[in-house]
């Protein structure tokens, strides 16, 4: 399986228009897309985690139940435009749906890693408020295969 944006290369500089605007954006969620998931896919998971050490698992997007007929999120999905049936969680700003980059300046380049997970569950049982911790117990057993893209972004 394979996953991969339009909007940036894997491990390259992701545009500021998706970052928070307090780091000039207009927190536009990124374009995903993915190909060659198992063919016993019940449904797909995504999360995008900075994994940086300020910022400590920080969640900027997780999305469950997405259906398993859906190979992408397109840009500016979050909140408008995500696949009937899936779910968008609180992020760590406190908000449901897509929190874009905005690392505390002066730490260094951030890694925003998205992953995709192929599921062989139609639905998981998570709360809206749900934690990386919950999210990771609730896929627990139920992960056929992932894939993985990172973008970066560093304020000065």
């Amino acid at each position: 399986m394979q996953l991969q944006s339009r909007a940036f290369e894997d491990k390259e500089q992701i545009p500021v228009k998706y970052c928070m605007p307090g780091a000039g954006g207009k927190n536009v969620s990124v374009p995903l897309h993915w190909a060659d998931p198992p063919p016993e896919t019940k449904s797909f998971a995504l999360t995008m985690i900075d994994p940086h050490p300020v910022a400590n698992n920080w969640i900027h997007w997780m999305v469950i139940d997405i259906p398993a007929d859906f190979l992408s999120l397109e840009e500016g999905a979050s909140g408008t435009n995500m696949p009937q049936g899936s779910r968008e969680l609180t992020n760590s700003f406190g908000r449901v749906g897509y929190g874009g980059p905005q690392p505390p300046a002066g730490t260094g380049e951030h890694p925003y890693v998205c992953t995709v997970y192929a599921l062989n569950t139609r639905s998981l049982d998570l709360a809206k408020d749900a934690s990386l911790s919950d999210f990771q117990k609730a896929i627990q057993g139920k992960v056929l295969e992932k894939a993985e893209y990172t973008g970066v972004f560093e304020q000065k």
